[in-house]
């Protein structure tokens, strides 16, 4: 009987902290520059979380930028196509796209199909809104966006609902 108020606490506690860090990470993003915001979120999907906050923490846009040299991300940022790259700041695909624009863009797929650089499949959990938005999200389910890459670049992709045969081919938690 006292367990249950105990755990109700702790449960409590635990979204209050959550929140709160929701809220100090939010504000964090806000305070950069509208380019860095842009340059964070392409970041931000192919970091840990704990190199985010540590990127965050940074005090200037020197410090930053020199921590993702460090990290190697802003010379993977730089070495895209000038149209690839504008098109990851813009947190959008387009037809032609690298599959490291894409990597920038939604982060890495739930899974692959298909031969690298010949022709392949991208299976993303989730919209192309909340993919673009948030990146790739294990909890994402319900929608799923399938990215057909020709020769290495972006042919085309496509949201859709799987149905039950669907989620079967390679998607469990569609």
């Amino acid at each position: 009987m006292t367990r249950l108020p105990q755990c109700l606490r702790l449960l409590w506690l635990v979204g209050v902290i959550m929140a709160i860090t929701s809220c100090m990470y939010d504000a964090a993003v806000r305070r950069l520059a509208p380019t860095e915001q842009a340059e964070f979120r392409a970041y931000s999907k192919i970091i840990t979380a704990a190199q985010a906050r540590t990127y965050l923490a940074k005090a200037t846009a020197a410090e930053r930028a020199a921590y993702a040299r460090e990290l190697g991300i802003a010379q993977r940022s730089q070495a895209l196509a000038p149209q690839d790259r504008e098109a990851v700041l813009a947190g959008y695909p387009r037809q032609g796209m690298s599959t490291e624009a894409m990597r920038f863009l939604w982060g890495e797929p739930y899974t692959q199909e298909g031969h690298t650089n010949h022709y392949e499949y991208w299976h993303y959990l989730g919209s192309s809104l909340s993919l673009t938005t948030y990146g790739r999200l294990h909890q994402n389910f319900g929608t799923r966006v399938d990215v057909y890459f020709v020769e290495g670049r972006v042919a085309w992709w496509v949201d859709f609902v799987p149905s039950g045969d669907d989620a079967s081919e390679g998607c469990d938690n569609c």
